[in-house]
């Protein structure tokens, strides 16, 4: 476990491998898909810096309060992931079926926009892991605030 647990360190480190997850999509976009603007991977970018934020602020809950069941990091932060591609996906339908026509054709296994509920649930997983290793989790996480 981590030696001093702080919530922003697990943001920062979410952030972070969330900064780098968009820089990947920032600068491979345009040689999958031509087409798309500025726009477009300024706003890919955005999405995951903002996707690594949300899911280590989630750190903190380590237990579902009406279930009563734990939440470790492993079912909390695919979770996260999966639902926040899934509403991207459900408003931005129409351009990600675009690019996803674009990048694999019409014939191909992985032409359906939700696939990004799926990337979303492994880059989740990856930002979870990370922030949940070298930040922590769990009440410690809020503990210095009490000061």
């Amino acid at each position: 476990m981590v030696d001093n647990p702080s919530l922003v360190k697990r943001i920062a480190i979410g952030k972070g491998v969330g900064l780098v997850v968009g820089l990947i999509g920032f600068f491979t976009l345009p040689q999958l898909w031509p087409e798309a603007g500025l726009m477009i991977r300024w706003g890919v970018l955005l999405w995951y810096v903002t996707l690594g934020a949300i899911i280590a602020v989630y750190g903190v809950i380590t237990w579902h309060p009406i279930l009563d069941l734990p939440l470790p990091w492993w079912v909390r932060s695919p979770l996260v992931g999966a639902w926040m591609n899934f509403v991207l996906t459900f408003f931005a339908y129409d351009t990600m079926q675009t690019m996803m026509l674009a990048v694999f054709g019409t014939d191909g296994f992985i032409t359906s926009p939700f696939w990004f509920v799926a990337e979303g649930a492994i880059i989740g997983a990856i930002i979870g892991y990370t922030a949940t290793r070298f930040g922590g989790e769990g009440a410690a996480l809020v503990g210095e605030m009490d000061r």
